[in-house]
């Protein structure tokens, strides 16, 4: 610490002298100011391209105001000393020319800049000192010489210097400081003239010299605040706002810079996507709000995960969720990260309208084992998610090989079915629905059957879906539709039909007047038909669902709930549809003689279809174990292959002729 900025931070009685607040002014005008970075790297990086040009100046100057005093002067004044300076300046130079490449640091920035101010004193005083030395030597043109090199020496450092104020300063004061008065007192007319010139000019340089370097500093400052400003709006950009997440943007860019680099390092990652299942009900019964909620403390628990430095999660929007890895890359690691967080999304959550409980399905991929892109390896992952969810939700699902060659089996599916003859292809088989209690078959349910000329016979529970997720699935409906009810004309009065609808069916006002359109050109009572629709109708527009419901009621159609307990929503939206049919699904009937948990669900399933007045139909029953214990729980209508295996069309009237169970109804 030196004399001034002793004497300034000396302050007895807590009060300020007035003295020492201007040394304490002038210490922190002639420092190098500390506290701003991003101004420190600025001059570094301006005393880069602007000081060789001061060295190169001071150096020529100074060989030729030698030259001009070779004659007359000593030799270690005239060429000696030059020539240590022109080492020391050349050395400089080279070491700014080589920092123009140099992304400094605030602190090796600082360095260089005090380094530079403490040799702003030193170079002034000694090229001054120098000039004073041969001064003697010289006659009046050699001493008018060493005038106007003192004067452009000044002039160059001010405007090289101007970027460190301090050192521009102390230049123009060590060397003015004593050329004026020098030249002043010599009494000769020409030097006093040169004297004022040089003060007045130095004057208006320094001024130009303080107003430069406030604007710089305040364009550096401006120029902070901007990339503050643009950092803060990119991440606001990238940043879910309701979980504090990263969102979809942030996600694919970070999954493109760590792909990257896992591609030229040659390691491994891993993208996992999760959806939660059973969300939709919380935001349908308890409100946007509940929901907003839900996934706020969603967002909290995998944000609360261990996962390690390498794994991030992001939301990708709605109830969807995704995560990268470089931790855990191993399947049987991630499998493990998956099921951590199944684990961690069943426990219950506590909202304020309810406390209520959800799961997440997980589909993960890992690269290089299933995908070489990143568009491929999110493909693959939400792939794996979304066999997951038609399996096993709640559950972790990694892409495998078996996957991918599903993934090919469905996409060749597709392009087939897209390009096929539907209405030569297509056909219709009708399995009975008997009634138990006498034998007498009451209806038919249509089963979808596709026999295409390059496929060969493909299974509805392969082509339906991939109708459903290309978008026309409700082509095939409506040509199964009109083939089934052709076909529903010539049965016996009172028989009826079952025919299914998928949830796009029931989705826009014009699919349901297509249906109507079908019914209204066939000779088969729409009272006789029973549309059948499944409790994925109600993961879409529930309201536009309900509607198209009551529609078709209003025909006269009955409504049934297939597969009904293997979804999360029946019980919840059961009251809200006009049903008349409940189908409970096969899952619960196989060995239901020899499962405790089986029997109890079907006997409290009958016992609600009977409270609500609705008929049930058990699907799948195969064995006469199975049918004896539905006999002993009162269970009427039958279907599955105990009866008969579904029947194509043209060979319904033997069996029914044959089985002797035609309902007597009226038409």
């Amino acid at each position: 610490m030196n004399l001034f900025e002793r004497f300034a931070e000396h302050e007895p009685d807590g009060r300020t002298h007035p003295l020492k607040s201007a040394v304490s002014h002038v210490v922190a005008f002639m420092s190098v100011p500390s506290d701003n970075p991003s101004l420190l790297r600025e001059q570094y990086r301006a005393f880069a391209r602007q000081l060789p040009m001061m060295y190169f100046i001071l150096m020529t100057s100074t060989w030729a105001v030698a030259a001009t005093h070779m004659a007359t002067a000593p030799l270690w004044l005239t060429t000696a000393l030059p020539a240590l300076f022109t080492a020391v300046s050349l050395a400089r130079i080279r070491h700014w020319w080589l920092s123009r490449s140099i992304e400094p640091t605030p602190e090796a920035a600082l360095r260089a800049l005090r380094r530079t101010n403490r040799l702003a004193f030193v170079i002034a005083a000694v090229f001054t000192g120098w000039s004073y030395m041969l001064f003697p030597y010289g006659d009046a043109y050699a001493q008018s010489h060493l005038a106007f090199y003192m004067s452009i020496t000044v002039i160059s450092c001010i405007f090289c210097l101007m970027f460190l104020r301090s050192a521009a300063v102390t230049v123009t004061v060590i060397v003015n400081g004593t050329f004026i008065p020098f030249y002043a007192l010599t009494g000769q007319p020409t030097f006093v003239a040169i004297a004022v010139n040089i003060a007045l000019v130095s004057v208006g340089m320094l001024v130009i010299l303080m107003v430069n370097y406030r604007n710089f500093a305040e364009m550096v400052n401006a120029q902070v605040r901007t990339e503050a400003l643009s950092n803060e709006n990119l991440r606001l950009a990238n940043l879910d706002s309701l979980t504090g997440l990263p969102n979809r943007r942030a996600f694919f860019s970070h999954l493109q810079d760590v792909f990257a680099e896992a591609r030229k390092d040659g390691t491994r990652l891993a993208v996992g996507i999760l959806d939660l299942d059973g969300f939709k009900p919380v935001n349908d019964v308890y409100g946007h709000s509940a929901g907003d909620k839900l996934l706020v403390q969603v967002g909290a628990r995998l944000s609360d995960l261990n996962t390690g430095s390498g794994t991030h999660f992001f939301r990708l929007g709605g109830d969807e969720f995704a995560f990268v890895t470089t931790d855990a890359t191993e399947g049987s690691a991630v499998m493990a990260l998956g099921k951590d967080i199944c684990h961690t999304l069943q426990k219950p959550i506590i909202l304020p309208a309810a406390t209520v409980q959800i799961s997440a399905s997980v589909g993960v991929a890992i690269h290089p084992d299933a995908a070489t892109s990143p568009e491929t390896l999110f493909d693959h992952a939400d792939y794996a998610l979304y066999h997951g969810k038609r399996t096993r939700r709640g559950t972790c699902t990694l892409f495998s090989n078996a996957l991918d060659a599903q993934i090919r089996r469905e996409a060749l599916i597709e392009q087939v079915l897209r390009q096929a003859d539907l209405e030569q292809e297509l056909t219709v088989v009708f399995q009975p629905i008997v009634d138990r209690s006498n034998g007498r078959t009451m209806g038919f349910e249509a089963l979808a059957r596709w026999e295409s000329p390059v496929l060969g016979c493909v299974p509805p529970g392969q082509f339906v879906p991939i109708a459903e997720r290309a978008g026309f699935v409700g082509t095939l409906t409506r040509i199964l539709l009109r083939k089934a009810v052709a076909t529903a004309e010539t049965w016996p009065a009172g028989t009826r039909l079952s025919f299914n609808l998928s949830a796009h069916d029931l989705n826009t006002e014009e699919s349901v007047l297509a249906i109507a359109a079908i019914l209204g050109n066939s000779a088969f009572g729409s009272h006789r038909i029973d549309f059948e629709i499944t409790e994925t109708a109600f993961a879409h527009d529930f309201e536009q669902v309900r509607k198209s419901v009551e529609a078709l009621r209003v025909m006269g159609c009955g409504i049934s709930l297939d597969d009904f307990g293997t979804g999360y929503s029946s019980l919840t939206r059961l009251h809200a549809l006009p049903l008349t049919k409940i189908k409970i699904d096969r899952s619960f009937v196989k060995d239901l003689h020899k499962n405790p948990a089986s029997y109890k669900i079907v006997k409290s399933l009958l016992a609600l279809s009977r409270d609500m007045h609705l008929d049930c139909v058990i699907e799948g029953v195969e064995t006469q174990e199975e049918m004896d214990a539905l006999a002993a729980l009162g269970a009427v209508l039958i279907q599955g292959y105990f009866y008969s295996p579904p029947v194509a069309g043209h060979e319904l009237g033997n069996y029914l002729y044959a089985a002797g169970t035609v309902a007597p109804q009226a038409g």
